[in-house]
């Protein structure tokens, strides 16, 4: 079914459950933001792009992806600034993507953003669906090898470096790449179900497959296949909070309580590390290695582990007395030295969601002795995202393209090189880190990316190519995002 049936179907009934409200000053054009947040994906594309492409400046890649291993793994996204594909962060941006528009579709219907939001889940279940096309005893889980991407400066459409294929397997597992990829195809099952039966039909089986996959042979793909993944995507966390994860997805999708003693199970475990460990944290964990205060909040909303729900609001309030998160002078979220713009996204999207359903449940946040009401969550979450926008000391966007100032440098082989339209001739391997140092701007606006932000607790931001941590894009970083504007293009409270 094409897109434009999808939003026929689906727009209007999200605008008819539209609920605006009068509240906070809008600060900023978050129909704009959502817009160009969602815009950054089409820069991010692997393999043969689609005729309705925006961004044109990129081209055709990787178009030999899988061939090593006699499959078709072309498609999907580059992580982040190089080229290598890895399926764990990718699925893990897919299962955001799905949960901002089934949250919030009804802001991006308003905004005229929902069919682009489809699309660009669908560009990445997709090749998620390709990844899983070798169960149930394989996953292929990245493709390209990153020591030898990160030693040159290419541009995707140049690439000619060694393009191995690494899969788990049952005899050398990844329960935490397999858990990741059940999770976001089985909640994508949920955004198609309505538009498109036989995809979201598709999809919720491929997800059962590979969460059966990760559940009964269970290991990590540290063990697999580190030589390749770490330190770039090396679990720190295990694999237990995916297998919750998952299951808790694959019950929400099902609408039943399937793999609830598989959720449990998996719950009891990471319970028992937190004790081990004297993990205080945990609670507040939201990202593509760590996913327990999104567990807890999924679940919390169908009344399971609602005292860790809470205390994952309670952790990220301002104002609670049992506050864990740091915050900068200026009011920014503070949790990474590296990308902190990660957790930013993660933790706000989380809060408005929890946010929701507490109101719905007409309920308050109780931290400690003090009581909140929800919408204290949606005040941290809008003023997260004003930061970002630019209502810093650096009066600084965060979000290339977005705003009088932003980034100009950002650390990505694709915006800072010359694009094939420009400079149609090879750049090999090793020329393109003339372009690396350069001091002027990038020459290809990579519009929406949403980068690392400040330097390590502060409000100070170096615009340095070379600062890959506070200077580089991801996919991961920009897909809470999405669900955050379109909450603030529908609500202003």
């Amino acid at each position: 079914m094409s897109m434009e049936r999808i939003c026929v179907v689906v727009c209007g009934v999200l605008l008819l459950m539209s609920t605006a409200s009068v509240g906070w000053e809008q600060k900023h054009d978050y129909k704009l933001a959502l817009s160009k947040s969602l815009l950054f994906f089409e820069g991010q594309r692997s393999g043969h792009l689609p005729s309705w492409q925006r961004m044109t400046w990129r081209k055709n890649s990787a178009l030999r992806d899988g061939q090593e291993a006699g499959v078709d793994l072309t498609g999907g996204y580059y992580d982040a600034g190089d080229n290598v594909k890895y399926s764990f962060p990718m699925a893990f941006t897919a299962t955001l993507l799905a949960w901002s528009i089934i949250e919030f579709g009804d802001g991006m219907a308003m905004g005229d953003e929902w069919i682009n939001a489809a699309e660009t889940l669908k560009w990445n279940t997709d090749f998620l669906l390709k990844a899983t096309a070798n169960l149930p005893n394989t996953v292929y889980a990245m493709v390209g090898n990153p020591n030898s991407d990160h030693n040159c400066w290419e541009r995707p459409e140049d690439m000619d470096t060694p393009r191995p294929v690494y899969a788990i397997n049952t005899t050398h597992p990844g329960s935490e790449v397999a858990g990741e990829i059940a999770a976001a195809l089985a909640a994508a099952s949920i955004v198609f179900k309505i538009a498109d039966p036989a995809y979201s039909w598709r999809l919720l089986s491929k997800a059962k497959e590979a969460y059966y996959f990760a559940n009964t042979y269970q290991g990590s793909y540290n063990d697999s296949i580190g030589d390749a993944v770490c330190p770039f995507y090396c679990d720190f966390s295990g694999y237990q909070d995916e297998l919750a994860w998952a299951g808790a997805w694959l019950n929400k999708a099902t609408d039943s309580q399937k793999y609830q003693k598989h959720v449990d199970a998996a719950i009891r475990k990471i319970k028992l590390m937190q004790e081990v460990t004297d993990y205080s944290s945990i609670d507040t964990e939201f990202s593509w290695d760590n996913k327990h205060a999104g567990i807890y909040v999924l679940l919390s909303q169908i009344g399971q582990y609602k005292k860790e729900a809470q205390t994952f609001a309670c952790g990220v309030l301002p104002e609670s007395p049992t506050r864990t998160i740091k915050y900068t002078p200026g009011g920014l979220l503070f949790k990474t030295e590296g990308c902190n713009n990660q957790a930013v996204g993660s933790l706000s999207l989380l809060a408005l969601i929890y946010a929701k359903h507490v109101r719905l449940a007409r309920q308050r946040i109780t931290c400690g002795n003090t009581k909140f009401p929800a919408w204290k969550l949606v005040e941290f979450a809008k003023n997260q995202a004003d930061y970002i926008l630019g209502t810093n000391p650096m009066g600084m966007s965060y979000m290339v393209g977005f705003g009088p100032k932003f980034p100009q440098h950002i650390h990505h082989r694709a915006a800072s090189l010359p694009s094939i339209d420009a400079h149609p001739s090879f750049i090999p391997c090793t020329d393109g880190f003339s372009y690396l140092d350069n001091p002027n701007p990038n020459l290809n606006e990579l519009t929406g990316a949403i980068i690392g932000g400040p330097n390590n607790g502060t409000d100070y931001f170096d615009d340095d190519r070379r600062q890959a941590a506070l200077t580089e894009p991801t996919t991961y970083v920009n897909a809470p995002f999405v669900g955050v504007f379109a909450y603030f293009v529908n609500h202003k409270k």
